[in-house]
């Protein structure tokens, strides 16, 4: 079954590979390489449809070199993601998901953290132009546009951060509420036109800052809203670093019972998590999870969680 996966940290582990070179590293290829959860064999197994690039900078970059950091990994990701692996298609507008063809992988580049920007909207353009379709405000961390889930103030969006929502809006982006503060998360509630959760689970299950309340939950779906949820352990089990694909399902079950069978999808965060839901490593292994959920729910319904959900939300103009 075809699989949507909304985000992945590949570009970072690329960027780390090509940046330790002179220190006895080496670029990792994108095509086999073990180190990467997401490498284009790996995507080919699990039946990868379209997997989303997440650009994220570590929160010890200095400031004034969090951009060139952000290029580094774009052009990393239009050189060796896209450059070397012709199968591997750009989607730069999200009617072109619908054209891809068999055999055909679409990619897409997403921002994780407004850090990359700083204040300057100029540069905000460029990312859209570059083809950025989903901007996440923060990592864990505060920065200019908001304060992110780590931030023990908890403060929501700054005007600045309200205006980007905005200016997402106006260029059909999705603005991604992982990772968010609970403020955070309804300022962009009020004024997104595309909300989303790329990668977060259910706070009923497990109690972690990065997963969302019920009420959070009901006004995501409430405003056709999509949320993906994501494979990391922690998220999915309190206090534990192991999981299963059972465990994972519960999440599936709770966010269904709120009323969204329609607007659930898939949000691994591969190549950003350091442990991993037992059966489901790496983007091959997909099909366990599939296979899993089809004990338990129609093969309708387990095909829009694997990718007709999101074809039917994408961003348009209202």
């Amino acid at each position: 079954m075809k699989i949507i996966d909304t985000h992945c940290d590949a570009l970072l582990k690329l960027q780390f590979g090509k940046r330790t070179i002179n220190n006895g590293g080496k670029p990792l290829s994108y095509q086999d390489d073990p180190q990467l959860d997401t490498n284009l064999n790996r995507l080919k197994k699990g039946q990868l449809m379209t997997q989303f690039y997440a650009i994220f900078i570590e929160p010890d970059v200095p400031s004034d070199e969090k951009w060139q950091h952000a290029l580094e990994q774009i052009d990393l990701f239009y050189e060796e993601v896209l450059g070397k692996n012709p199968e591997i298609k750009h989607i730069k507008k999200w009617e072109e998901l619908n054209h891809l063809k068999d055999g055909e992988i679409g990619a897409l580049l997403t921002l994780e953290g407004a850090d990359a920007f700083g204040n300057d909207l100029v540069k905000l353009r460029h990312l859209y132009r570059l083809g950025v379709l989903s901007i996440g405000m923060t990592w864990n961390n505060a920065n200019l546009c908001a304060d992110g889930a780590g931030e023990p103030r908890g403060g929501g969006l700054t005007l600045l951060g309200k205006e980007v929502v905005k200016l997402n809006n106006e260029h059909h982006v999705f603005t991604d509420v992982s990772h968010s503060t609970v403020k955070g998360f309804w300022d962009i509630l009020e004024l997104s036109d595309y909300p989303f959760a790329s990668h977060s689970n259910a706070r009923a299950i497990c109690d972690h800052p990065r997963n969302l309340y019920d009420d959070q939950v009901k006004a995501m779906f409430a405003k056709d809203g999509l949320i993906h949820v994501v494979f990391n352990p922690p998220f999915i089990n309190e206090d534990r670093e192991t999981a299963t694909i059972s465990d994972l399902i519960k999440h599936i079950d709770h966010l269904c019972a709120l009323g969204g069978e329609k607007q659930i999808g898939f949000g691994s965060d591969f190549d950003g998590i350091s442990t991993f839901v037992e059966k489901l490593e790496d983007a091959s292994t997909y099909q366990n999870l599939i296979n899993e959920l089809l004990k338990f729910y129609s093969e309708e319904q387990v095909s829009g969680f694997a990718y007709k959900n999101f074809l039917t939300h994408l961003p348009k103009a209202l």
